[in-house]
């Protein structure tokens, strides 16, 4: 009969290993949760690599009763590069659903299926039937989570494991499903403020091309038939005009190549730290930006602390989720001052990016021992904000787009008639005095 070794979690959280003699990797699962231990990985004695074995394959995993599967293979689940295709709308309504599934009574085993069966994204479908099979295999929910970690990032799956270890996972699941609503809600906001200046600004583009590749040149040979003198301006307008007319490919090709430096100097980290903290002091969208990372960063740490998750883990995964260069390298200190049994407020303070209010009351949530429900609290605040600056930086931006449509197309135009003036002019001065 064959040995199965197994890892399994007792009532307290410890890990125990051990090895069973049974007929099958089903029957070692049945009797590890037979000793009162919950099973987090069984693989058959005889084919467990060892370790540091030449070729033995990293995260290797058969599902149970799979199609060409090995029998007494280890039941973790990885498919890789499964999940890219999750759009972040769907992932939050997964959440929301599965928290009122398992909030209601319903077995985490079979509200996954419930929600697979009805699940309409083939991506997060196929994701749903693989973490069904792996918590079917003893594995945990959170285990099941970190296979995947295209669509379920370490915020996640630490949240879901802090509620495990809890016995809340229908509270974290809820904090989740909330934390990324606000989250999506937030950056819609954000893309729906943009999306009329950049609206503008193609359409300013395309004017401006339109004009010079084709209208401008006719007058150009208008003014060449009729020997007009043409003032500095309609020289340099007509000049713009050839170069873009006659070297359309170069220009294009210009400006592809300034977009790709652009893009790979922005993914080097001295780049990232030059654009991140341009962003936070851009005119009119810096504060914007400032405020929506400032409220990130207090939600997200303040979710993960109320669930259980350890402060410095909390701000690890804080700084990874941060978003922005400037936040995660202020985080980082923050992280070093707590390690060093510190304060969370002194780094706050020296980093130069949280405002003195923001301070103010992460000291009192120190003080106090309300630090998640102070963070919460900012967080709220600083989403009011959002909301307020969004509408100032729409009302604002739409004025000064207009105005440069307007002086974009209007100066073309005076260019093109300054010759036309100069000429009426000069005839009307030439006409002879008949009183």
């Amino acid at each position: 009969m064959p040995k199965f070794n197994y890892t399994a979690l007792d009532a307290r959280g410890n890990e125990t290993k051990g090895t069973v003699e049974v007929a099958n990797q089903n029957d070692a699962i049945g009797r590890v949760k037979d000793m009162n231990l919950f099973p987090v990985k069984i693989v058959e004695a005889d084919k467990e690599p060892a370790k540091g074995a030449k070729g033995a394959k990293k995260g290797a995993a058969t599902r149970p009763g799979a199609k060409g599967g090995k029998k007494g293979g280890a039941i973790n689940i990885k498919i890789p590069g499964l999940g890219s295709g999750v759009k972040p709308k769907v992932l939050t309504t997964f959440t929301r659903q599965l928290a009122t599934l398992v909030d209601a009574g319903l077995p985490l085993l079979r509200g996954l299926r419930v929600l697979e069966k009805q699940e309409k994204s083939p991506a997060l479908k196929e994701i749903l039937a693989q973490l069904a099979v792996s918590i079917e295999g003893g594995s945990t929910f959170s285990e099941g989570l970190a296979q995947h970690p295209k669509v379920f990032n370490r915020l996640f799956v630490n949240m879901v494991k802090a509620g495990e270890l809890g016995g809340v996972l229908e509270v974290v699941l809820k904090r989740l499903a909330e934390f990324s609503e606000k989250a999506q809600k937030i950056k819609g906001k954000v893309k729906a403020a943009l999306f009329y200046p950049i609206a503008v600004m193609i359409v300013a583009i395309g004017i401006l091309i339109l004009l010079m590749v084709f209208v401008v040149p006719k007058f150009q040979e208008v003014f060449a038939g009729m020997g007009v003198t043409m003032p500095g301006f309609t020289l340099f307008v007509l000049y713009v005009s050839n170069m873009i007319k006659n070297h359309i490919l170069t220009t294009m090709g210009v400006m592809v190549v300034m977009f790709i430096a652009f893009l790979l100097f922005i993914k080097t980290k001295f780049g990232r730290l030059v654009w991140d903290n341009f962003q936070l002091k851009m005119p009119a969208i810096g504060p914007v930006i400032s405020k929506v990372a400032i409220s990130r960063f207090t939600r997200t740490l303040g979710t993960l602390v109320s669930s259980g998750v350890p402060i410095l883990q909390a701000l690890t995964i804080v700084k990874e989720t941060a978003g922005n260069v400037v936040i995660a390298n202020a985080v980082a200190k923050i992280h070093e001052s707590v390690k060093e049994g510190e304060t969370i407020t002194a780094p706050l303070e020296s980093s130069g990016v949280f405002p003195p209010m923001v301070c103010s009351m992460v000291d009192v949530g120190e003080q106090t021992g309300a630090m998640p429900e102070m963070l919460m609290r900012i967080a709220d605040d600083y989403d009011e904000q959002v909301d307020n600056s969004v509408a100032a930086m729409t009302s604002l931006l739409e004025p000064i787009m207009i105005v440069f449509l307007a002086v974009v197309v209007g100066s073309i135009v005076i260019a093109m008639f300054l010759p036309l003036i100069s000429m009426i002019t000069s005839l009307s001065g030439d006409e002879p005095d008949t009183k």
